[in-house]
Formats: structure tokens, sequence, C-alpha cells
């Protein structure tokens, strides 16, 4: 242990392989840290979120989650990420309000998240430019932090090359796309965030409480298995539960040191 407190993961959610999956870094606090150094070391990291854990009552922990340039709400892939860290069964204080994690008997952490069921809305303008011509948008949906496109076709969602300039001027958190693929019976998706300073991410828990949410509704069931198809992939449980989505996934420590600072 550093004379600071701070011992840092890197971890490799959703996926049962190392680098593959979405990459977080984790670090546990013993003491409090300001803003400024939290954010500090996560765009010194620069995975797409790097997570803070500082102990808490009666066994909780607090949880806050920072990307390159700004705090977040919510993030899955760095809550699973932390929940590994710690044993699997955790429970989190958040500004999400309380996240409890449990390990399932085949050793998948499952995270018990607020469902995100998006609304429907007209495309902003400036989404079909964004989105160029290989992809079709079915419908356009709104969810508490991201705008949620259903395209034709896993192959839309392949092959999406959008304008992310244009994209981070929508004002949302990012974009997804997504799709139901009837082949697999699966729902694959690719989520984009440059506004907040993460172009494509490789696997977005949080998401997939909207993507969750919109999918068992239109499929008519509440228990799904979704993919998402950015280089790295990693696959993901879902399980609406009224207002609640589980989310269940893997994770592998890629490595782990001390902050000397």
């Amino acid at each position: 242990m550093s004379a600071n407190g701070s011992r840092l993961f890197v971890v490799d959610a959703f996926t049962d392989e190392p680098f593959r999956g979405n990459p977080a870094g984790v670090v546990i606090l013993d003491d409090k840290r300001d803003d400024t150094w939290m954010q500090s070391v996560a765009s010194e990291m620069r995975h797409s979120e790097t997570a803070f854990a500082l102990p808490a009552e009666n066994g909780w922990w607090h949880l806050r989650w920072f990307t390159p340039t700004v705090e977040v709400d919510l993030c899955g892939h760095a809550t699973l990420a932390t929940a590994h860290v710690l044993g699997g069964h955790t429970r989190f204080r958040t500004r999400s309000g309380d996240l409890t994690c449990s390990v399932s008997p085949e050793g998948w952490i499952e995270m018990d998240f607020p469902a995100d069921p998006p609304d429907p809305i007209d495309p902003p303008d400036v989404l079909r430019a964004a989105l160029g011509a290989e992809v079709t948008a079915v419908t356009v949906a709104r969810g508490v932090s991201d705008l949620l496109v259903e395209v034709a076709g896993p192959d839309d969602v392949r092959a999406a090359r959008p304008d992310l300039a244009a994209l981070a001027s929508i004002p949302v958190r990012g974009v997804i796309l997504t799709a139901h693929d009837p082949s697999r019976d699966r729902i694959v998706s690719r989520c984009f965030y440059p506004a907040v300073g993460v172009p494509e991410d490789p696997v977005t828990g949080s998401a997939h409480c909207t993507i969750g949410s919109w999918w068992a509704g239109r499929l008519g069931r509440d228990d799904l298995i979704a993919e998402q198809l950015s280089p790295r992939g990693g696959t993901l449980r879902l399980g609406r539960r009224g207002d609640r989505m589980r989310l269940g996934g893997r994770a592998v420590t890629v490595w782990h040191g001390e902050i000397s600072v």
C-alpha cells in the first residue's frame, strides 16, 4: 500500500478474455481525495472511465466515475470492474442512487441498475448527416442520458462510420446504434460518446439500461443477451425487473499497482 492509500487496477469488463471487453481504471482509496486529483488520475489513465471507491459505513462503498474529461452520473463497466476487484458481492452509494452487485452461480457479476425506458422523438436535424449514408435509422428515442437509434439490422451497426464532431453537437451524453440480430437472437449495439471525450466506447454498461429497456418492450420479453460490436467487443446478460435492469458480465484483472502521488 502506498503512503497515500491508493491502489490502482486495470480491469477488462464484460469479457472473460484479457485485452477484450472494456478496460476500466479502478482506484481503491483509504481517504477522500479532491475532485481535481481524481480527474487528473482519470486523464492520466485515458480509459473511457476510471472508478474511485472509498469505504463507507456498514460495508457500503462510495463510488464515483470519471472519463478523461468529466465526471459522469453512471458507468456500468467501471462498476463491474470495481465489484470484481472487491470480490463480487458489493454495495455502492453513487450519484445515481444505491447500486448492488452479486455473483451468479456461473460466476457472472450481476449489477442492479435503474432501468431507462427511452421515449421516441423526432430525430435531431444533424443526426442523419452525422450517421452517414451507410446507416438507416428506423426509430430514434431519448433516454435519461443517451440518444438511442434503432437501425435496420446488425450490418448497419457494423458499417457505421459516424461524424463524431457532429454527434458531439447533439445535446446528449452519447449516441447508441442498436439492432436485433434474429440469426443469433441477440441485441447488438455500438456506443459513441465524443461529447465526454470517448469517441467509441468498447462496451457500455449504463447504455444497456436504455438498450435493454427498449428491446424488452420491442421483443416482449425481459431477459436478453446483448453484444457490443466495437473492435474489442463484449457480452452482457440483461434482465428487466420492473423499474430496474440487471446487467450481468464477467471481468479480468490485467494489472495492478499503486499511485505514488
